[in-house]
């Protein structure tokens, strides 16, 4: 009988991997081969309605690494599956990450062919951490990218997090809010995200709380008696007849009325929020804030704010929550190195550049101007973004960061790109990324040893 599944639990975890690499681990155990490989983390292109993405996940990524394995349920599981030798499966018993890693920080903006991470390792063990790695990476990275963006249309106003109702699964709203946080955003509904990582949590009501009740003013009066310091929804069934309650409201309370906003989440925002702030302003209310929320993303927002609409904050859920318009990345974790020697693949318009890699980005007066991707050992202009996390499966100290601290970094990378990128239109010209003089000719060289 079939138990019922909320979460995965440590001991999962190292069952979170495709069959097929199972099957190749096995095969590779057969061959012997157990030489060192490179294996890195990148993406193809960006999405369409990207200029960059946020780099994200890496902590997770981290955390896995380390403790990764196989108990007695897990090997008792892939013995049944068939296929896989006695000895094979007492190796895997005795599975450990031992590799190193090399990655940029999170909060790092990246862009195609870049490597985000490249793990140096065993075969079997490179191989095997893939479905994971890029699993963390990509959900993370995806939300991150996303809610930049709307920080970047709200111009400074408050952004809370609703998304965790219709985000896809337990593990992507909390590793969504966790990345939200990095990207800028203020606040997350979601209790759990606030509780595990330490977040800002806020909330309001909902149109069920007003409907219980005979009045929308019984509504507002008992609700601010037992939360004083609360944000009431208005728009139940009359935006204005609902900012015309929250005025009768604090006339009766006097001095005990404590409420710090209001909420619209329907109708034409734009208006019924000038008109709200109006009458709230002509009964002295002017302390009072406004919230917008109802299937708002960074577009939405950015024309509510070039309307001059005087919200002070804004609740995004699914379109934030779900990555509506770019949902999935391009990312991929390809073998580039093994037995220290460069590997390739020739299918065409998917590029694999071979070897270990450094990618600089240069920068003028503080203003990213172009990245070069080059070989390990090569010395060029500019700041190099991937550093040592890693090594023989422990984490260096100092590498995990408090999630402030990642925030405040991802802000600054992010004030440092040219304004073309930090649009929501698309960047004209695109970020020049380039290959070093070395790495091209590497490349050939490889290439050219199986055409």
């Amino acid at each position: 009988m079939q138990k019922a599944v909320y979460t995965i639990t440590p001991d999962d975890l190292a069952l979170f991997t495709d069959l097929y690499e199972l099957t190749m681990l096995q095969s590779y155990f057969d061959a012997g081969l157990t030489g060192e490989a490179v294996f890195s983390l990148y993406l193809r292109r960006l999405p369409e309605k990207r200029n960059y993405v946020l780099a994200c996940g890496l902590s997770d990524v981290l955390d896995y690494l380390e403790t990764v394995r196989f108990s007695d349920e897990a090997i008792a599981y892939i013995r049944s599956l068939g296929g896989f030798s006695e000895r094979f499966l007492a190796w895997l018993g005795q599975f450990r990450f031992d590799g190193d890693v090399y990655a940029v920080p999170e909060g790092t903006p990246v862009f195609a062919d870049e490597p985000i991470l490249e793990v140096v390792a065993p075969i079997a063990e490179a191989q095997l951490v893939e479905t994971f790695v890029m699993n963390q990476i990509h959900v993370q990275s995806m939300h991150a990218s996303k809610a930049a963006r709307v920080i970047h249309a709200a111009e400074g106003r408050a952004i809370i997090d609703f998304g965790g109702r219709r985000a896809h699964g337990l593990d992507a709203a909390l590793k969504a809010a966790r990345a939200f946080h990095i990207a800028g955003v203020t606040a997350t509904s979601n209790v759990l995200a606030g509780y595990r990582y330490g977040l800002p949590v806020a909330g309001t009501m909902a149109h069920s709380y007003v409907e219980a009740f005979d009045s929308e003013r019984e509504a507002f009066w008992t609700f601010a008696r037992s939360h004083p310091d609360t944000i009431l929804l208005v728009d139940t069934y009359d935006t204005l007849a609902g900012i015309d309650n929250v005025i009768t409201l604090a006339e009766e309370l006097g001095p005990e009325f404590r409420v710090r906003a209001v909420r619209i989440d329907s109708g034409d925002l734009a208006d019924l929020a000038k008109e709200a702030r109006t009458r709230l302003d002509a009964a002295g209310l002017g302390q009072i804030g406004i919230i917008g929320s109802g299937g708002l993303d960074e577009y939405e927002i950015a024309k509510l704010v070039a309307d001059e609409a005087p919200f002070t904050g804004f609740g995004v859920g699914t379109a934030m929550g779900v990555s509506e318009d770019a949902p999935s990345l391009d990312l991929v974790y390809k073998l580039c190195a093994y037995g220290g020697v460069g590997r390739v693949k020739l299918s065409p318009d998917k590029p694999i550049y071979p070897g270990r890699k450094q990618v600089f980005r240069h920068e003028l007066d503080g203003t990213a101007k172009s990245d070069v991707i080059a070989r390990l050992d090569e010395e060029l202009e500019g700041r190099p973004l991937l550093e040592p996390v890693m090594r023989h499966g422990a984490r260096f100290p100092g590498v995990t960061k408090e999630l402030n601290t990642i925030r405040d970094y991802a802000r600054k990378e992010i004030e440092r790109l040219p304004a073309r990128l930090r649009s929501l239109s698309p960047a004209n010209p695109p970020y020049e990324v380039e290959i070093s003089g070395e790495l091209a000719d590497y490349t050939e060289i490889v290439r050219s040893r199986h055409r």
